[in-house]
């Protein structure tokens, strides 16, 4: 659970300091890419509502997750330190510091960001809360469906997991 925002309206927050939650909510076998992915909510912890804003970081070998795309929900990465392999349908492309990837909303070209090399990675990920949102995992047999504020994970043909 994450903290209770403050009491006003301008939060100041030491990123580090936001309660990390590690791996992915991810059925088996699917979460083994990101067991050890960790991400910080900082615009949970910041009371914002309309879009989220975590730090993440990826440890070498880890992803930010499966390869998916979003109908509804446009998502943005900056990479901070490090240096990530982003894969979609087009191929791999290895991003760094200071650089951002764009992934606009029912754009079915699925995406993911893997740590290839031997340093964590660290980047901001920020996606908005459309809501109905829904998406698929072009490489597994997998799909999700917005449920609340979090997602429901089913098979592509709509059958339960």
């Amino acid at each position: 659970m994450s903290p209770s925002p403050p009491d006003r309206a301008t939060v100041i927050l030491d990123p580090l300091a936001v309660p990390a939650r590690v791996g992915s909510g991810y059925p088996v076998p699917f979460d083994a890419l990101c067991r050890f992915r960790e991400k910080r909510a900082l615009g949970d912890v910041g009371g914002l509502t309309n879009f989220g804003v975590n730090l993440v970081i990826l440890p070498p070998g880890q992803a930010s997750s499966q390869r998916h795309w979003h109908s509804k929900q446009d998502e943005f990465v900056w990479i901070l330190e490090g240096e990530a392999t982003l894969i979609t349908d087009t191929g791999e492309t290895v991003v760094g510091p200071g650089q951002c990837a764009c992934f606009p909303a029912g754009v079915p070209d699925g995406h993911q960001l893997v740590n290839k090399s031997d340093r964590p990675v660290r980047y901001l990920e920020v996606g908005d809360r459309s809501p109905g949102d829904s998406g698929a995992y072009p490489d597994i047999d997998l799909a999700f469906a917005a449920c609340g504020p979090t997602y429901r994970f089913i098979r592509k043909d709509g059958s339960p997991l």
